[in-house]
């Protein structure tokens, strides 16, 4: 018997010292060297103050401002909270809900009602969290963003190009805008 429970107790040892320290030690080393930025939260820095991540959305709200997608997390863009709205095609609800907001979205951004609204305006990411949105939806944001910060338009869609996040690979999914980054160029140059 105390020839089974030795070697066993050892291995507990052993296996408890290289995955629970050596193992997180180096996986951390890793990731601060190689890519620090990222394993730090994708923090984004305003005058050297964090002032989010360029992984989860904020909840921007006024016209000089680009928004993000509806979040069902929590309050809107609560990560403690990170879901969707878990409401099928079909459910009443959402549909009365995605009604709501395509009203209100014409209605923020000028449009009449025959232009068709990107559906990331009016639905929440799986997460709740996305900070990217279309380059249709910041296309049709657009005019009122560049009204509001007394810029031309020509000066907002030079900002949206520069915080396009391509294709992976140039062929997986599609182009999109990221909010945080993008209203925090234009804040810096209005």
């Amino acid at each position: 018997m105390r020839r089974q429970i030795l070697p066993a107790i050892l291995m507990v040892v052993v296996m408890t010292v290289l995955l629970g320290a050596v193992y997180p030690l180096v996986s951390t080393a890793v990731g601060q060297v190689a890519f620090h930025d990222k394993a730090n939260g994708s923090l984004v820095q305003v005058d050297g103050r964090d002032v989010g991540s360029s992984l989860i959305g904020q909840n921007f709200t006024e016209p000089q401002y680009f928004h993000g997608r509806p979040s069902a997390a929590g309050d809107g863009y609560d990560g403690m909270s990170s879901s969707g709205s878990n409401l099928g095609p079909l459910n009443p609800e959402l549909l009365d809900e995605v009604a709501l907001r395509v009203a209100a979205y014409r209605e923020q951004n000028g449009l009449s009602g025959d232009v068709a609204v990107p559906v990331d305006a009016v639905t929440a990411s799986a997460s709740g969290l996305d900070p990217h949105i279309s380059l249709a939806n910041a296309q049709l944001q657009t005019k009122r963003v560049a009204e509001a910060r007394g810029l031309t338009e020509d000066q907002v869609r030079s900002k949206i190009d520069e915080n396009t996040d391509r294709r992976t690979f140039g062929v997986l999914g599609d182009d999109g805008v990221n909010v945080v980054e993008l209203n925090i160029a234009l804040d810096r140059v209005s």
